[in-house]
């Protein structure tokens, strides 16, 4: 979707819902809200798509159970929460309290039942939402701290999340592939995990050449040797999600990892 055609649906919706409603800052991340947005349906879909004795198998990502894969995306929610809270008031609201809580968070939402974990998803996207459309223009440009360290300004718990639920989707396990994600996300999350290996100072990236699409270089033009491949599946490795359908002369270089 362009700009324009973005503008043109904002103004259609506005419409529709009529005086009163809520409605994102004119400052805020358009594009990025979106995205998180389209992404927590996406997620909402996979999970939908699991039965409850589903949940508590294991998911795509090694060593995580779909539950406890559940918990995390929905205290990530919670956590994005507190830092849009951060911006609005001034007041610091770190996303987690302590190093350990984020593990606790997630091991107690693993134990909850089924119905109370779904519902600890749809309450926590909700609140998050609620949030981001209460924004004021000069809260997105205020500045908070990642559990990572990094000061972002606010703007960037939107692409944060959008993160979280599209690639978490797929990690459930529940029918969602790559392929999915529209082809723009594809280029923003290749983008992400190139930019995340700079600044930690890691080796130079791969010279990335999708076969889908016009060729883009890895990086600031990647090294030998090229690796091919739809850019569904080049963001599944760069990733750490695996290596499918890929070309490549000589074995696959050993990636550093995204987050």
């Amino acid at each position: 979707m362009t700009g324009g055609d973005l503008a043109e649906a904002r103004a259609a919706l506005r419409a529709r819902q009529g005086a009163g409603a809520r409605y994102d800052a004119p400052n805020a991340p358009a594009t990025e809200l979106a995205w998180a947005r389209a992404g927590t349906a996406f997620f909402a879909r996979a999970l939908d798509g699991l039965t409850d004795r589903d949940l508590a198998g294991p998911s795509r990502l090694p060593g995580w159970s779909r539950a406890a894969l559940v918990a995390h995306v929905g205290y990530n929610a919670r956590a994005l929460t507190r830092l849009c809270e951060w911006s609005r008031t001034g007041v610091e609201r770190p996303m987690y309290a302590s190093a350990d809580q984020r593990a606790r968070e997630i091991a107690l939402g693993a134990s909850l039942p089924a119905r109370a974990l779904r519902s600890l998803f749809a309450h926590s996207e909700t609140h998050l939402d609620v949030e981001w459309r209460d924004l004021p223009d000069a809260a997105w440009d205020a500045e908070v701290v990642t559990a990572q360290g990094r000061t972002v300004p606010a703007r960037e718990t939107a692409w944060m999340r959008t993160r979280e639920v599209w690639v978490h989707a797929v990690d459930l396990g529940g029918g969602a592939r790559f392929a999915d994600l529209p082809p723009d996300l594809l280029d923003r999350l290749a983008d992400d995990v190139l930019a995340a290996w700079r600044r930690r100072g890691e080796a130079a990236p791969p010279a990335l050449v999708p076969t889908d699409r016009a060729a883009r270089p890895g990086g600031d033009g990647g090294v030998g040797p090229a690796v091919s491949g739809r850019m569904s599946d080049l963001v599944r490795w760069l990733t750490g999600r695996g290596a499918r359908r890929l070309d490549v002369a000589g074995p696959l270089p050993d990636l550093p990892r995204w987050l």
